[in-house]
Parts: C-alpha cells; sequence; structure tokens
C-alpha cells in the first residue's frame, strides 16, 4: 500500500532518522523523500512517498508508531494513503 507522509515542526536534529527507524521496524520501504528547512523561522517540512507491506504491520499500527513518534520530536507527523491523498486533490 503507497502512502503520503507529511513531517512540520521545528527543525532539529534526529527528523530523518527517527522517521526512518520507525518505518524501517514496520517494514516500510521509503521510495521517496523530500525535505527542505522553510523561512527563518527554522521550519522543517519532509514529505515521504512509503510502501507499506501489510504483512509486518497495518496502516493504523505505522500511524500510531509514527504519531508517538512525531510527539517525541515535538513534530506534526501525518500519514495518508495515497488513493485518499490523491482524491483530496481532486475535488
Amino acid at each position: 500500500m503507497k502512502c503520503v507522509i507529511s513531517v512540520l515542526g521545528k527543525d532539529r536534529s534526529g527528523v530523518v532518522a527517527t522517521i526512518a527507524t520507525v518505518l524501517a521496524e514496520c517494514g516500510a520501504n521509503i521510495d521517496d523523500i523530500s525535505q527542505t528547512i522553510l523561512g527563518e523561522g527554522r521550519m522543517f517540512s519532509m514529505t515521504m512517498m512509503v510502501t507499506l507491506d501489510p504483512a509486518v504491520a497495518d496502516f493504523n499500527t505505522v500511524q500510531e508508531r509514527l504519531t508517538a513518534a512525531g510527539e517525541e520530536l515535538g513534530m506534526q507527523v501525518i500519514i495518508q494513503r495515497e488513493d485518499v491523498f490523491q482524491m483530496m486533490y481532486k475535488i
């Protein structure tokens, strides 16, 4: 299952490593990644396209793990199924 993950918050070290570790532990593959630092406020923004392996971890488990990681980092982490993400922008 393809998913889009968005991460946003104040820039700090270890963000990519933390999110990538959660995904690896859940058996997900990172297909594409883009990140940037926005403005002088040093806001970190990252978008990932990932493929989940439901045999290893289901969507809800990955979502819960990413939410917990986001709370630890003090950042917003959102995961959406690609089909839902695509439909949002067709309307």
